[in-house]
């Protein structure tokens, strides 16, 4: 009966499609089921990514053989550490955790072709004395999300093609095509348009392909391989009219993704409208085009502004104010309390809350860890209203209560608040500086201060 009933492995998926890239963090388990206890030399599992090409060539009677190889990381981690002692394993179930770090550089996507493939794969080993050594692995679909200027493939493509129609009929055709954007992922759709303007003599059916191009790499010789994906025509434009020509090209599911990070294979992808005309040259546009994981499509789509968005649109909030009796309706609140008077505590300003005006809002999310683009740094996001002219309140005379039906019209009523706030001092000028344009440049140095403002008799006898 052999010790090993089971040995597998399994990994975490970290999204629906189970796939990886640069920078994740790839996590499972190893299971070891013993039917009987069972010594253990090492048990230890790796990930690894390469790539090989290999092709043959014959040459009269001899066949020539092209191969490369390329290694990206390779990491290995014991779960049961080898040495000069044997692990004896009990009977049962042993499930080993295990977790990985994959590289951040720049690694080509999977990808398996007619004559190379790119593969990552995950691997679990145990050996045993005079045993053969149990191998289990599992492929890692990885996807690259190594792409520079991912902006820059969002925007619009355009194209023009102008010729002169061929030997058996006169003119010329003029087409411009714009094609939405360059970089699509499996399952997108690649709106086109043309423009075409047949100034000759002869009909023309315009048509798109969307073509797949294959190149393998070993040492300094290449294999090319080219496949149509998609193949679309139009209805014919006619002598001498204008007409415009739209196509929905939808990019399979399943189609393998660019690859311009590997030295030995490359996959490049093209648009290309053309006109086919009979007996003539087709005028054609060439478009690139980049498929790409959904993850990077998803990353490069513009942001919407959320609840936990730190760049929201300025909402400022109104502040409310309660009603007081000893403040006129058009009059702002202070952040400091207003000054009292020890002599009428009847007028003195009730507390008021410190206004939280013009903040900005953000409801999901009360500390930022980048703080507010638009407010200045510091311990609180508030920005009080500027302060308005303070209002003073005229001490009342004192007020003696009389008995019932003795009071007069000459006895002081309630105290009222009146607003005697004083105005600024008026300056005059002298009249050698009443004509003086003191926003002339010239070299003459301005007036002393004491010249324009004298000081009064009161200053001085107070200075002295």
């Amino acid at each position: 009966m052999p010790a090993v009933k089971g040995f597998s492995i399994v990994y975490n998926a970290l999204n629906e499609d189970g796939t990886f890239s640069e920078g994740d963090t790839l996590s499972g388990k190893v299971t070891l089921a013993l039917q009987k206890p069972s010594a253990v030399q090492s048990l230890f599992v790796k990930v690894k990514g390469d790539a090989q090409v290999r092709w043959t060539t014959r040459s009269g009677n001899h066949n020539h053989t092209h191969s490369s190889h390329r290694r990206y990381f390779k990491l290995k981690h014991f779960l049961i550490a080898e040495n000069t002692n044997e692990t004896v394993l009990p009977q049962g179930n042993h499930v080993y955790d295990f977790s990985f770090t994959l590289p951040s550089t720049s690694m080509p996507s999977s990808f398996k072709g007619s004559h190379g493939y790119i593969v990552y794969r995950l691997e679990a080993k145990l050996s045993r004395s005079w045993r053969v050594d149990q191998t289990v692995d599992k492929e890692i679909f990885f996807r690259s999300k190594s792409l520079p200027y991912l902006q820059t493939l969002m925007s619009p493509q355009i194209g023009v093609a102008d010729k002169e129609v061929g030997i058996f009929s006169s003119g010329n055709v003029h087409m411009e095509v714009t094609v939405d954007r360059t970089a699509y992922a499996p399952g997108q759709t690649a709106m086109i348009v043309a423009k075409i303007n047949n100034s000759s003599s002869s009909d023309m059916i315009p048509k798109v392909r969307l073509t797949q191009a294959i190149v393998y790499t070993a040492s300094s010789s290449t294999k090319h391989e080219s496949r149509n994906i998609h193949k679309i025509a139009g209805q014919s434009v006619h002598p001498h009219s204008n007409k415009e020509v739209s196509w929905a090209v939808k990019i399979p599911a399943n189609q393998e993704l660019s690859i311009k990070n590997c030295d030995i294979i490359s996959v490049e992808y093209s648009l290309k409208v053309y006109l086919d005309i009979s007996f003539a040259f087709d005028p054609a546009v060439n478009f690139p085009v980049i498929i790409i994981s959904p993850t990077l499509m998803s990353c490069s789509q513009p942001s919407v502004s959320g609840p936990n968005s730190d760049f929201l649109p300025f909402a400022p909030s109104v502040p409310h104010y309660p009603a007081s009796p000893h403040r006129y309706p058009a009059a702002q609140a202070y952040s400091a309390p207003p000054p009292s008077y020890p002599g009428n505590p009847s007028l003195m300003y009730p507390n008021q809350p410190v206004p939280t005006a013009w903040r900005y809002s953000n409801p999901g999310s009360h500390a930022s860890s980048y703080g507010s683009p638009c407010l200045p740094s510091s311990s609180s996001n508030i920005l009080h209203p500027p302060p308005n002219v303070h209002s003073f309140h005229a001490p009342s005379p004192p007020f003696h209560p009389r008995p019932s039906g003795q009071m007069t019209d000459s006895d002081p009523a309630i105290p009222q608040v009146v607003d005697t706030a004083p105005s600024a001092p008026a300056y005059e000028l002298p009249p050698y500086l009443m004509n003086t344009n003191f926003l002339s440049q010239s070299d003459e140095p301005p007036p002393a201060y004491s010249v324009i403002f004298p000081s009064s008799a009161n200053e001085e006898s107070n200075e002295a």
